[in-house]
């Protein structure tokens, strides 16, 4: 067996190279038919738990540091921490899949590995530490024409769809009990085609409407501001010229929404003196000479709580006892109407806060580059809505599109266009913002709404309900587009019911390891 393996030596990092290959932008997307078939068939042949481990963390380490190691540009210690955590928690369902199986038998350990891979993505999408990035679901993002049928499953039925590729891959190389030759051929063609065909039927369903002429319209601007110096830097006054005079130059009679980017305005704003701050009087003007739009932007906002602690874990005292939070926040504003908030609720770890529970890392992160408390966030998201405007906007901001069920929560708030503001700059020219774009295309196809995307340094685009990409402005260019979009009021079985295949997925897995360790005990008690 040792000199099995030690032939097979290329095969160790194969799953994490393999799912590297196959990430967005890249064309090789097909990897994702067998890239745990290698992993899987070591793991049959590793009697070590050990060993195990350490290869599945190697090949997690190598997947990860492969696809997102541009984070390090933004925060060092965020990249290093997210990485290095993030394969340490991908090792704990391939794990618990070796300990089902060896217990319960082949065909109930493998139906294991997908349910624990599914519950450890829901968690990942809901806990403090929350990662999703890595999504196997994601993975489908440049292949629009075959996952239209995520409109009724989410990124779920992406990572379920791949899991079960890979299955139907390698159940015929162990040649297990009860194989069937000729019936294994089969399930594998429906297990790859007929999710296909199915995308076709509802991608031909799907029709734009032939009076887009008549449609309002949306403008989106892409300042291509340095984000680690210039916008800084240069006066805010400056910097909201800027973003009013692009404006200037696209808007018409028929503009009903108008889209900047995540911090447009770099100004750090006090909530309950918004209103009355000096540098947000030239917005205000511009908004009264346009009532007809409705104006999202990016701002940095504070809350001021006096002497009152409002015991919260984001809260920071001032240096004469009062209390206050800082935010990440999307405003909307039309005509004479009063700004309305949204802060942002999904914080990238390490970078805009810390886990409650690890709050005394915050110094370590302070001193590296990261932030030392946490921001401040809404409770829920909220949809923007103006008068007399077809268009309610979902004030998506940054990090959270990626989140594939909490953008329905924007759509059940009343939203009927997604408009995704962000930065992406602080990546730099790397794949980060790429496959961030890329990962819009799948939250349009879910809601089958389109998606106004304003980021600061690209890639400013527009996409339809299809997940196809319009006008996509390059990097480190300063743009502005328009287009006219039809708002959808009639949410999709998804944006209604949310990552309903997870909750089914994780009381599963959960009942079916207690049932093993149940298993396990009572087989040790009875020999």
């Amino acid at each position: 067996m040792k000199a099995l393996l030690a032939k097979k030596v290329w095969l160790f990092p194969m799953t994490g190279i393999l799912l590297f290959a196959a990430w967005p932008n890249s064309s090789f997307t097909f990897l994702l038919l067998f890239a745990f078939a290698p992993l899987l068939w070591l793991e049959r042949r590793i009697g070590s738990d050990s060993r195990f481990f350490w290869l599945v963390w190697l090949n997690m380490f190598i997947w990860n540091i492969s696809t997102t190691w541009w984070i390090w540009n933004a925060s060092p210690p965020g990249a290093a921490g997210a990485i290095i955590a993030n394969s340490l928690l991908m090792c704990f369902p391939l794990m618990a899949f070796r300990f089902t199986r060896r217990h319960a038998g082949d065909s109930i350990g493998y139906l294991s590995f997908i349910l624990y891979w599914l519950t450890f993505e829901y968690i990942h999408h809901n806990w403090e530490l929350s990662w999703p990035w890595l999504t196997l679901g994601n993975a489908l993002a440049n292949a629009p024409e075959f996952v239209q049928w995520y409109e009724y499953t989410g990124t779920t039925g992406g990572s379920l769809w791949i899991l079960l590729l890979n299955l139907a891959f390698v159940y015929p190389m162990f040649k297990l009990p009860h194989y069937n030759n000729r019936f294994t051929f089969y399930l594998r063609l429906f297990l790859l085609f007929g999710p296909m065909i199915f995308s076709t039927l509802l991608a031909n369903r799907y029709e734009e409407p032939d009076n887009s002429a008549d449609l309002p319209n949306v403008v989106v601007v892409q300042p291509n501001v340095e984000p680690y110096t210039e916008k800084f830097t240069k006066p805010p006054q400056q910097l909201l010229k800027q973003l009013i005079d692009l404006s200037q130059s696209k808007i018409d009679s028929q503009t009903r929404l108008l889209v900047w980017p995540e911090t447009a305005i770099p100004a750090q704003a006090w909530e309950h003196k918004l209103h009355e701050d000096p540098l947000f009087q030239p917005l205000y003007a511009f908004a009264r000479q346009h009532p007809q739009v409705l104006i999202v932007t990016g701002i940095d906002s504070y809350k001021f709580y006096g002497n009152t602690n409002p015991d919260k874990f984001s809260a920071r005292q001032m240096s004469d006892g009062s209390y206050y939070e800082a935010f990440n926040t999307a405003m909307a504003l039309q005509g004479n109407n009063p700004p309305m908030l949204y802060h942002k609720s999904k914080l990238v770890p390490g970078v805009e806060g810390l886990p409650s529970w690890l709050g005394f890392m915050g110094k370590l992160f302070d001193d590296f580059g990261g932030i030392s408390g946490s921001l401040g966030k809404s409770d829920s998201a909220i949809a923007f809505g103006g008068s007399n405007n077809p268009y309610v906007a979902a004030p998506i901001i940054c990090y959270e599109s990626i989140y594939s069920n909490y953008v329905t929560d924007y759509v059940r708030a009343g939203a009927n266009v997604l408009t995704v503001v962000t930065n992406d700059g602080w990546w730099g020219n790397t794949p980060g913002y790429k496959q961030h774009m890329s990962m819009s295309r799948l939250r349009a196809i879910e809601n089958r709404m389109w998606v106004a995307r304003s980021a600061n340094t690209g890639i400013s685009c527009f996409i339809s309900p299809s997940g196809e990409v319009l006008d996509a402005q390059p990097w480190d260019s300063q743009a502005v587009i328009k287009h006219s979009i039809a708002p959808n009021n009639e949410p999709t079985f998804y944006a209604r019911y949310g990552d309903w295949m997870s909750r089914l997925a994780w009381p599963l897995a959960v009942a079916l390891l207690l049932w093993v360790f149940v298993k396990r005990w009572q087989n040790r008690h009875n020999h």
